[in-house]
Protein backbone atom coordinates (compact mmCIF):
# COMPACT_ATOMS: atom_id res chain seq x y z
CA UNK A 1 0.00 0.00 0.00
CA UNK A 2 1.47 3.33 -1.15
CA UNK A 3 2.11 6.40 1.23
CA UNK A 4 -0.76 8.35 -0.49
CA UNK A 5 -3.55 5.45 -0.12
CA UNK A 6 -2.56 5.57 3.59
CA UNK A 7 -3.05 9.70 3.94
CA UNK A 8 -6.12 8.91 2.06
CA UNK A 9 -7.59 6.50 4.77
CA UNK A 10 -6.21 8.93 7.52
CA UNK A 11 -8.14 11.73 6.04
CA UNK A 12 -11.42 9.90 5.98
CA UNK A 13 -13.97 11.57 8.68
CA UNK A 14 -14.21 9.78 11.79
CA UNK A 15 -16.55 8.58 14.95
CA UNK A 16 -15.95 11.42 17.49
CA UNK A 17 -16.30 9.18 19.90
CA UNK A 18 -14.51 5.82 19.04
CA UNK A 19 -11.92 7.42 16.50
CA UNK A 20 -13.55 4.61 13.70
CA UNK A 21 -14.27 5.51 10.05
CA UNK A 22 -17.65 7.01 9.31
CA UNK A 23 -19.18 7.50 5.85
CA UNK A 24 -21.44 10.62 4.62
CA UNK A 25 -25.18 10.45 5.36
CA UNK A 26 -24.25 8.05 8.03
CA UNK A 27 -26.22 9.45 11.65
CA UNK A 28 -24.45 6.82 13.62
CA UNK A 29 -21.42 5.38 14.15
CA UNK A 30 -21.52 1.50 13.27
CA UNK A 31 -18.58 0.95 15.39
CA UNK A 32 -19.92 2.12 18.98
CA UNK A 33 -23.37 3.51 18.31
CA UNK A 34 -22.53 7.24 18.67
CA UNK A 35 -24.66 10.00 17.19
CA UNK A 36 -22.17 11.38 14.87
CA UNK A 37 -24.20 15.35 15.17
CA UNK A 38 -23.67 15.07 18.87
CA UNK A 39 -19.88 16.37 20.72
CA UNK A 40 -17.64 13.21 21.92
CA UNK A 41 -18.80 11.78 25.48
CA UNK A 42 -16.77 12.67 28.27
CA UNK A 43 -15.06 9.04 28.45
CA UNK A 44 -15.20 7.75 24.99
CA UNK A 45 -16.59 3.86 24.72
CA UNK A 46 -13.55 1.54 24.36
CA UNK A 47 -13.69 -1.40 21.59
CA UNK A 48 -14.14 -4.60 24.11
CA UNK A 49 -11.29 -6.47 23.48
CA UNK A 50 -12.27 -10.04 25.09
CA UNK A 51 -11.46 -13.36 23.45
CA UNK A 52 -13.82 -15.88 22.64
CA UNK A 53 -14.14 -19.48 21.48
CA UNK A 54 -16.33 -19.62 18.57
CA UNK A 55 -19.68 -21.65 19.95
CA UNK A 56 -21.82 -23.69 18.18
CA UNK A 57 -24.83 -21.83 18.02
CA UNK A 58 -25.38 -18.47 15.56
CA UNK A 59 -24.19 -15.25 17.89
CA UNK A 60 -27.38 -13.83 19.47
CA UNK A 61 -27.69 -12.18 22.21
CA UNK A 62 -29.63 -13.81 24.87
CA UNK A 63 -32.64 -12.40 26.80
CA UNK A 64 -30.72 -12.90 30.25
CA UNK A 65 -27.63 -10.52 29.03
CA UNK A 66 -26.83 -8.02 31.61
CA UNK A 67 -27.10 -3.92 31.13
CA UNK A 68 -25.74 -2.01 28.96
CA UNK A 69 -21.94 -0.96 29.43
CA UNK A 70 -22.19 2.15 28.41
CA UNK A 71 -25.59 3.67 30.61
CA UNK A 72 -26.19 0.47 32.46
CA UNK A 73 -29.89 0.46 30.24
CA UNK A 74 -31.93 -2.60 30.14
CA UNK A 75 -33.22 -2.41 26.85
CA UNK A 76 -31.30 -4.00 23.78
CA UNK A 77 -32.26 -4.86 20.99
CA UNK A 78 -32.32 -8.23 18.99
CA UNK A 79 -29.36 -6.44 17.38
CA UNK A 80 -27.11 -5.70 20.21
CA UNK A 81 -28.03 -2.04 20.31
CA UNK A 82 -28.97 0.09 23.52
CA UNK A 83 -32.38 2.12 22.83
CA UNK A 84 -31.47 4.02 25.70
CA UNK A 85 -27.95 5.57 24.12
CA UNK A 86 -27.56 3.16 20.74
CA UNK A 87 -24.18 1.66 21.98
CA UNK A 88 -23.47 -1.40 20.21
CA UNK A 89 -22.73 -3.96 23.12
CA UNK A 90 -20.13 -6.52 22.50
CA UNK A 91 -20.91 -10.03 20.39
CA UNK A 92 -19.52 -13.38 20.65
CA UNK A 93 -17.66 -12.88 17.31
CA UNK A 94 -16.49 -9.30 17.41
CA UNK A 95 -13.25 -11.76 18.12
CA UNK A 96 -12.36 -14.98 18.18
CA UNK A 97 -8.87 -16.87 18.92
CA UNK A 98 -7.97 -20.50 18.84
CA UNK A 99 -5.02 -23.06 19.15
CA UNK A 100 -5.71 -26.81 18.59
CA UNK A 101 -3.82 -28.80 20.25
CA UNK A 102 -2.44 -31.85 19.35
CA UNK A 103 -4.78 -34.40 21.50
CA UNK A 104 -2.04 -37.22 23.14
CA UNK A 105 1.27 -35.39 22.23
CA UNK A 106 4.07 -34.41 24.72
CA UNK A 107 5.18 -31.50 25.43
CA UNK A 108 7.58 -29.28 22.98
CA UNK A 109 7.82 -26.19 21.56
CA UNK A 110 4.98 -24.32 20.15
CA UNK A 111 3.01 -25.95 23.06
CA UNK A 112 -0.86 -25.39 23.23
CA UNK A 113 -1.28 -24.61 27.19
CA UNK A 114 2.12 -25.25 27.73
CA UNK A 115 1.58 -29.30 27.32
CA UNK A 116 1.14 -29.88 23.99
CA UNK A 117 2.68 -28.79 20.55
CA UNK A 118 -0.37 -26.95 18.46
CA UNK A 119 -1.19 -28.12 14.65
CA UNK A 120 -3.13 -25.31 14.11
CA UNK A 121 -4.61 -22.05 15.37
CA UNK A 122 -7.14 -19.42 14.18
CA UNK A 123 -8.40 -16.38 14.70
CA UNK A 124 -11.36 -13.86 13.41
CA UNK A 125 -12.35 -10.11 13.45
CA UNK A 126 -15.12 -8.04 12.61
CA UNK A 127 -12.54 -5.14 11.61
CA UNK A 128 -13.38 -1.61 11.26
CA UNK A 129 -16.01 -0.90 9.13
CA UNK A 130 -18.96 -3.59 10.07
CA UNK A 131 -21.03 -3.81 12.82
CA UNK A 132 -20.63 -7.49 13.11
CA UNK A 133 -18.52 -10.38 12.08
CA UNK A 134 -19.96 -12.65 9.14
CA UNK A 135 -16.82 -14.31 8.63
CA UNK A 136 -16.54 -18.21 10.31
CA UNK A 137 -14.07 -20.48 11.03
CA UNK A 138 -14.00 -24.39 12.16
CA UNK A 139 -10.78 -26.43 12.69
CA UNK A 140 -10.93 -29.93 13.44
CA UNK A 141 -8.20 -32.84 13.84
CA UNK A 142 -8.94 -36.18 12.18
CA UNK A 143 -7.23 -39.65 12.28
CA UNK A 144 -3.86 -38.33 10.04
CA UNK A 145 -4.19 -34.37 9.91
CA UNK A 146 -5.96 -31.25 10.42
CA UNK A 147 -9.05 -29.88 8.97
CA UNK A 148 -10.21 -26.61 8.11
CA UNK A 149 -12.82 -24.45 6.72
CA UNK A 150 -13.08 -20.14 6.72
CA UNK A 151 -16.39 -18.96 5.50
CA UNK A 152 -17.45 -15.10 4.05
CA UNK A 153 -21.02 -14.31 4.36
CA UNK A 154 -22.09 -12.40 1.19
CA UNK A 155 -23.07 -9.19 3.03
CA UNK A 156 -25.50 -8.35 0.48
CA UNK A 157 -28.12 -11.39 2.17
CA UNK A 158 -30.02 -11.90 5.14
CA UNK A 159 -28.13 -13.34 7.81
CA UNK A 160 -24.99 -13.86 6.05
CA UNK A 161 -23.58 -14.34 9.91
CA UNK A 162 -25.80 -17.50 10.11
CA UNK A 163 -25.13 -19.25 7.17
CA UNK A 164 -20.99 -18.90 7.15
CA UNK A 165 -21.23 -20.56 10.86
CA UNK A 166 -23.57 -23.16 8.88
CA UNK A 167 -21.21 -23.51 6.18
CA UNK A 168 -17.90 -23.64 8.51
CA UNK A 169 -19.24 -26.07 10.85
CA UNK A 170 -20.82 -28.75 8.57
CA UNK A 171 -18.31 -28.58 6.38
CA UNK A 172 -15.59 -29.47 9.22
CA UNK A 173 -17.43 -31.87 10.76
CA UNK A 174 -17.93 -33.65 7.39
CA UNK A 175 -14.58 -33.98 6.50
CA UNK A 176 -13.55 -35.40 9.80
CA UNK A 177 -16.39 -38.03 9.76
CA UNK A 178 -15.08 -38.42 6.07
CA UNK A 179 -11.25 -38.78 6.58
CA UNK A 180 -12.17 -40.64 9.74
CA UNK A 181 -13.85 -43.71 7.85
CA UNK A 182 -10.83 -43.61 5.43
CA UNK A 183 -12.22 -41.75 2.64
CA UNK A 184 -10.03 -39.74 -0.15
CA UNK A 185 -8.90 -36.63 1.03
CA UNK A 186 -10.31 -35.47 -2.38
CA UNK A 187 -13.81 -37.16 -2.39
CA UNK A 188 -13.71 -36.26 1.40
CA UNK A 189 -13.78 -32.44 0.48
CA UNK A 190 -16.23 -32.31 -2.76
CA UNK A 191 -18.83 -34.08 -0.57
CA UNK A 192 -18.27 -31.90 2.69
CA UNK A 193 -18.74 -28.84 0.88
CA UNK A 194 -21.72 -29.92 -0.96
CA UNK A 195 -22.69 -30.94 2.42
CA UNK A 196 -21.77 -27.20 3.86
CA UNK A 197 -23.97 -25.68 0.81
CA UNK A 198 -27.30 -27.91 1.53
CA UNK A 199 -26.87 -26.55 5.49
CA UNK A 200 -26.59 -23.02 3.86
CA UNK A 201 -29.68 -23.69 1.68
CA UNK A 202 -31.80 -24.99 4.50
CA UNK A 203 -31.33 -21.81 6.17
CA UNK A 204 -33.68 -19.95 3.46
CA UNK A 205 -37.08 -19.09 4.17
CA UNK A 206 -38.25 -17.80 1.18
CA UNK A 207 -36.84 -16.41 -2.40
CA UNK A 208 -35.95 -13.26 -0.75
CA UNK A 209 -34.56 -14.91 2.55
CA UNK A 210 -31.74 -16.94 1.24
CA UNK A 211 -28.73 -16.99 3.29
CA UNK A 212 -25.50 -17.12 1.64
CA UNK A 213 -21.74 -17.48 1.59
CA UNK A 214 -18.26 -18.41 0.41
CA UNK A 215 -16.58 -21.55 1.21
CA UNK A 216 -12.78 -22.81 1.40
CA UNK A 217 -11.54 -25.80 3.17
CA UNK A 218 -8.01 -27.30 3.94
CA UNK A 219 -7.09 -30.75 4.67
CA UNK A 220 -3.81 -32.11 5.93
CA UNK A 221 -3.00 -35.69 5.50
CA UNK A 222 0.36 -37.38 6.25
CA UNK A 223 2.58 -35.19 3.79
CA UNK A 224 -0.40 -34.14 1.44
CA UNK A 225 -2.93 -30.90 1.29
CA UNK A 226 -6.25 -30.64 -0.42
CA UNK A 227 -8.13 -27.86 -0.77
CA UNK A 228 -11.63 -27.47 -1.93
CA UNK A 229 -13.39 -23.73 -2.31
CA UNK A 230 -16.30 -22.19 -3.69
CA UNK A 231 -16.26 -18.25 -3.98
CA UNK A 232 -13.48 -16.17 -3.27
CA UNK A 233 -12.13 -16.92 -0.12
CA UNK A 234 -8.71 -18.44 -0.96
CA UNK A 235 -5.74 -20.69 0.81
CA UNK A 236 -2.32 -20.10 0.46
CA UNK A 237 0.81 -21.68 0.92
CA UNK A 238 3.53 -20.25 2.39
CA UNK A 239 7.29 -21.85 2.16
CA UNK A 240 9.24 -21.68 5.19
CA UNK A 241 12.40 -20.78 3.32
CA UNK A 242 11.08 -17.13 2.25
CA UNK A 243 11.20 -18.25 -1.35
CA UNK A 244 8.47 -17.18 -3.57
CA UNK A 245 6.97 -18.26 -6.87
CA UNK A 246 7.11 -15.64 -10.08
CA UNK A 247 4.77 -13.85 -10.20
CA UNK A 248 3.62 -14.46 -6.37
CA UNK A 249 5.78 -11.29 -5.03
CA UNK A 250 4.02 -7.95 -6.01
CA UNK A 251 1.01 -6.88 -8.15
CA UNK A 252 2.47 -6.10 -11.38
CA UNK A 253 2.25 -2.46 -12.54
CA UNK A 254 -0.85 -1.64 -14.33
CA UNK A 255 1.50 -0.55 -17.20
CA UNK A 256 3.59 -3.31 -17.44
CA UNK A 257 3.27 -6.10 -19.69
CA UNK A 258 3.91 -9.37 -17.55
CA UNK A 259 5.08 -12.71 -19.17
CA UNK A 260 2.51 -15.67 -18.93
CA UNK A 261 4.03 -17.96 -17.17
CA UNK A 262 4.35 -15.17 -14.06
CA UNK A 263 0.56 -13.99 -13.99
CA UNK A 264 -0.56 -14.83 -10.53
CA UNK A 265 -4.08 -15.77 -11.72
CA UNK A 266 -3.09 -18.41 -14.13
CA UNK A 267 -5.16 -21.74 -13.27
CA UNK A 268 -4.25 -23.77 -10.46
CA UNK A 269 -2.32 -26.44 -11.81
CA UNK A 270 -2.07 -29.28 -9.66
CA UNK A 271 -1.46 -32.72 -12.15
CA UNK A 272 -0.37 -35.82 -10.41
CA UNK A 273 -0.43 -34.00 -6.72
CA UNK A 274 1.86 -31.04 -7.77
CA UNK A 275 4.35 -30.33 -5.91
CA UNK A 276 4.84 -27.18 -3.36
CA UNK A 277 7.96 -25.65 -3.05
CA UNK A 278 8.04 -21.66 -3.19
CA UNK A 279 5.03 -19.74 -1.59
CA UNK A 280 1.90 -19.52 -4.05
CA UNK A 281 -1.84 -19.15 -3.86
CA UNK A 282 -3.40 -22.45 -3.97
CA UNK A 283 -6.90 -21.20 -5.05
CA UNK A 284 -8.53 -19.48 -7.55
CA UNK A 285 -11.49 -16.71 -7.43
CA UNK A 286 -15.19 -17.54 -8.43
CA UNK A 287 -15.49 -13.83 -9.29
CA UNK A 288 -15.93 -11.11 -12.04
CA UNK A 289 -12.15 -10.16 -11.84
CA UNK A 290 -10.76 -13.35 -12.13
CA UNK A 291 -12.91 -14.63 -15.31
CA UNK A 292 -12.35 -11.38 -17.18
CA UNK A 293 -8.57 -12.23 -16.42
CA UNK A 294 -9.51 -15.64 -17.53
CA UNK A 295 -10.79 -14.86 -20.47
CA UNK A 296 -7.96 -12.42 -21.59
CA UNK A 297 -10.42 -9.11 -21.79
CA UNK A 298 -8.36 -6.87 -18.75
CA UNK A 299 -5.48 -7.32 -16.97
CA UNK A 300 -5.16 -8.27 -13.28
CA UNK A 301 -4.81 -4.73 -12.27
CA UNK A 302 -7.81 -3.63 -14.47
CA UNK A 303 -9.54 -6.10 -13.03
CA UNK A 304 -9.21 -5.36 -9.74
CA UNK A 305 -9.79 -1.60 -10.34
CA UNK A 306 -13.19 -2.22 -11.87
CA UNK A 307 -16.17 -1.68 -9.48
CA UNK A 308 -17.28 -5.29 -10.40
CA UNK A 309 -13.95 -6.79 -8.84
CA UNK A 310 -15.41 -8.63 -6.15
CA UNK A 311 -18.48 -9.65 -7.29
CA UNK A 312 -18.58 -13.32 -7.04
CA UNK A 313 -19.85 -16.01 -9.30
CA UNK A 314 -20.39 -18.99 -6.89
CA UNK A 315 -21.51 -19.07 -3.84
CA UNK A 316 -23.32 -21.12 -1.22
CA UNK A 317 -27.06 -20.77 -0.89
CA UNK A 318 -30.45 -21.63 -1.96
CA UNK A 319 -30.00 -18.83 -4.95
CA UNK A 320 -26.63 -20.48 -5.82
CA UNK A 321 -27.69 -23.20 -8.11
CA UNK A 322 -25.75 -26.54 -8.27
CA UNK A 323 -23.21 -26.35 -6.50
CA UNK A 324 -19.75 -27.52 -7.90
CA UNK A 325 -16.40 -27.48 -5.49
CA UNK A 326 -13.06 -26.89 -7.27
CA UNK A 327 -10.44 -29.25 -5.81
CA UNK A 328 -6.90 -29.34 -5.88
CA UNK A 329 -4.26 -31.52 -4.34
CA UNK A 330 -0.82 -30.75 -3.54
CA UNK A 331 2.25 -32.31 -1.88
CA UNK A 332 4.66 -29.96 -0.23
CA UNK A 333 8.48 -30.38 -0.94
CA UNK A 334 9.60 -28.63 2.30
CA UNK A 335 8.27 -27.20 5.29
CA UNK A 336 5.94 -24.33 5.30
CA UNK A 337 2.29 -23.00 6.27
CA UNK A 338 -1.08 -23.66 4.99
CA UNK A 339 -2.60 -20.48 5.20
CA UNK A 340 -6.21 -20.12 4.74
CA UNK A 341 -8.37 -16.99 4.73
CA UNK A 342 -11.15 -14.61 3.70
CA UNK A 343 -11.37 -11.45 1.68
CA UNK A 344 -10.97 -9.52 4.39
CA UNK A 345 -6.76 -10.57 4.82
CA UNK A 346 -5.98 -10.80 0.93
CA UNK A 347 -7.73 -7.45 0.03
CA UNK A 348 -5.13 -5.79 1.35
CA UNK A 349 -2.09 -8.48 0.72
CA UNK A 350 -3.11 -10.51 -2.56
CA UNK A 351 0.06 -12.37 -3.25
CA UNK A 352 1.69 -14.87 -0.99
CA UNK A 353 4.88 -12.87 -1.15
CA UNK A 354 2.90 -10.77 0.88
CA UNK A 355 1.94 -12.46 3.55
CA UNK A 356 5.03 -14.23 3.75
CA UNK A 357 6.64 -10.84 4.26
CA UNK A 358 4.30 -9.90 6.93
CA UNK A 359 5.39 -13.22 8.85
CA UNK A 360 8.83 -12.97 8.19
CA UNK A 361 9.02 -8.68 9.14
CA UNK A 362 12.47 -7.99 11.55
CA UNK A 363 12.42 -7.01 14.90
CA UNK A 364 9.73 -9.34 16.36
CA UNK A 365 7.17 -7.35 14.32
CA UNK A 366 6.29 -11.10 12.24
CA UNK A 367 5.84 -14.50 13.57
CA UNK A 368 7.04 -18.03 12.82
CA UNK A 369 3.95 -20.10 12.34
CA UNK A 370 6.12 -23.27 13.03
CA UNK A 371 6.53 -21.95 16.28
CA UNK A 372 3.74 -20.32 17.13
CA UNK A 373 0.78 -20.51 14.95
CA UNK A 374 -1.57 -18.26 17.02
CA UNK A 375 1.17 -15.69 16.89
CA UNK A 376 1.07 -16.03 12.69
CA UNK A 377 -2.54 -15.98 13.14
CA UNK A 378 -2.88 -12.53 15.29
CA UNK A 379 0.25 -10.63 13.33
CA UNK A 380 -2.18 -11.08 10.08
CA UNK A 381 -5.13 -10.32 11.50
CA UNK A 382 -3.43 -7.07 12.85
CA UNK A 383 -1.66 -6.11 9.65
CA UNK A 384 -4.96 -5.98 7.93
CA UNK A 385 -6.84 -3.92 10.59
CA UNK A 386 -4.12 -1.57 10.62
CA UNK A 387 -4.22 -0.87 6.56
CA UNK A 388 -7.99 -0.34 7.04
CA UNK A 389 -10.27 -3.45 7.79
CA UNK A 390 -12.62 -2.54 6.19
CA UNK A 391 -13.95 -6.33 5.99
CA UNK A 392 -14.53 -9.27 8.46
CA UNK A 393 -10.84 -10.51 8.87
CA UNK A 394 -10.73 -14.81 9.42
CA UNK A 395 -7.14 -16.48 9.47
CA UNK A 396 -6.57 -20.56 9.86
CA UNK A 397 -3.21 -21.04 9.90
CA UNK A 398 -1.51 -24.83 9.66
CA UNK A 399 2.02 -25.50 9.50
CA UNK A 400 3.84 -28.48 7.84
CA UNK A 401 5.14 -30.58 8.80
CA UNK A 402 2.98 -30.82 12.00
CA UNK A 403 4.74 -29.99 14.96
CA UNK A 404 2.74 -33.25 16.76
CA UNK A 405 4.66 -35.47 14.22
CA UNK A 406 6.89 -37.73 14.17
CA UNK A 407 6.93 -37.80 18.22
CA UNK A 408 3.22 -38.64 17.95
CA UNK A 409 -0.05 -39.10 15.94
CA UNK A 410 -2.95 -36.87 16.07
CA UNK A 411 -5.52 -39.61 16.92
CA UNK A 412 -8.79 -37.60 17.84
CA UNK A 413 -11.40 -36.15 15.58
CA UNK A 414 -12.18 -33.21 17.83
CA UNK A 415 -12.13 -29.45 17.66
CA UNK A 416 -10.52 -28.41 20.85
CA UNK A 417 -9.94 -24.45 21.16
CA UNK A 418 -8.64 -23.01 23.89
CA UNK A 419 -8.98 -19.60 24.91
CA UNK A 420 -6.47 -16.66 24.50
CA UNK A 421 -5.56 -13.59 25.81
CA UNK A 422 -5.65 -11.13 22.68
Amino acid sequence: MTGDQHAAKAAEPSCPACGEIVYAGEVFCEECGHRLADAPPAEPPPRPDATIKQSSQPARRPASAGPCTGCSGTAIDADGYCESCGLRQPAERDHIEFEIPASGAGAGAGAGNGTRPVVAAGASDRGRRYSRNEDAIAIAVHSAGVAAVVSDGVGSSQRPDDASRAAAETGAAELVARLDSGEDPEAATRAAAVQAAAAVAALATSPADAPSCTYVSAVTRGTAVTVGWIGDSRAYWLSADGAVEPGEGEAPDPGEQVPDEQVPDEEVSTGDMAELGPSRRLTDDDSWAAFMVAEGSLTEAEAEAHPNAHVITAWLGADAGEVSPHVASFRPAGPGTLLVCSDGLWNYFPAAGDLAALLAAPGGAGHDPAADPLGAARTLVRHALDAGGRDNITVAVIPLPSPAAPQSRIHESTTQSTEQPR
